[in-house]
């Protein structure tokens, strides 16, 4: 086969919490009275949680010091981890599971590259805690997508050379990330449009047609 290992992106890949980082966002945005909508949460995806801040605190009139910015982002995501609690395994499609079986049938190594610091609670709660072969996230990285350091480190974690790995990704930022890191991309969703991806899927089942 082409590849050796698949590196999945969490959030609008594997499943979504979109709606759940736009609530704790807004909660947070409204809060400060910054004017916030799904355009600008969309921005945010891939993104990490200090650089999402700072595009939120783009309509900010006020200045917050060092200490309140951490302030901030620490309150946005204790209500994000409360809101993550009602997720469960029936959060995963039945599509999604079928095909990652069907990929580790097939010999593949298995990873997440996310950004998010919560990946490995999120995939407790939707039944895939111990599913990953590796899982390199916000608590391992330095520099978020579009650097390519998430997914250099999941390969680095598989103990694969980055030409071996194909990253899934819902996001821009992440396909530019994967290209970075010289690997190929297969998008889905939104990623599909930005035109830089190797694959793109209209299925997650599609991506069973990039490996053989």
């Amino acid at each position: 086969m082409k590849y050796q290992g698949i590196i999945f992106d969490l959030d609008g890949v594997i499943c979504s919490t979109d709606q759940y980082h736009y609530l704790a966002w807004k909660a947070l945005a409204d809060k400060l009275g910054i004017y916030f909508d799904e355009t600008i949460n969309n921005r945010l995806r891939g993104v990490s949680r200090m650089a999402s801040l700072e595009i939120v605190l783009e309509r900010y009139d006020g200045v917050l010091t060092d200490e309140e910015k951490e302030a901030a982002a620490t309150e946005k995501n204790e209500l994000y981890r409360k809101l993550l609690a009602r997720m469960s395994p029936a959060d995963l499609a039945p599509e999604v599971k079928e095909t990652l079986d069907a990929l580790r049938r097939k010999g593949l190594l298995l990873a997440i590259g996310s950004s998010s610091k919560n990946a490995k609670f999120i995939l407790g709660q939707i039944g895939l805690g111990d599913y990953f072969d590796k899982i390199s996230d916000g608590t391992n990285i330095s520099r978020s997508k579009p650097d390519p350091e998430v997914f250099l480190k999941a390969a680095e974690f598989l103990g694969l050379e980055p030409g071996v790995c194909l990253v899934v990704e819902d996001a821009k930022a992440g396909i530019q990330a994967a290209r970075a890191a010289g690997m190929d991309a297969a998008a889905i969703g939104d990623a599909v449009a930005c035109g830089l991806a190797t694959y793109n899927l209209s299925t997650f089942r599609d991506l069973l047609d990039c490996v053989d």
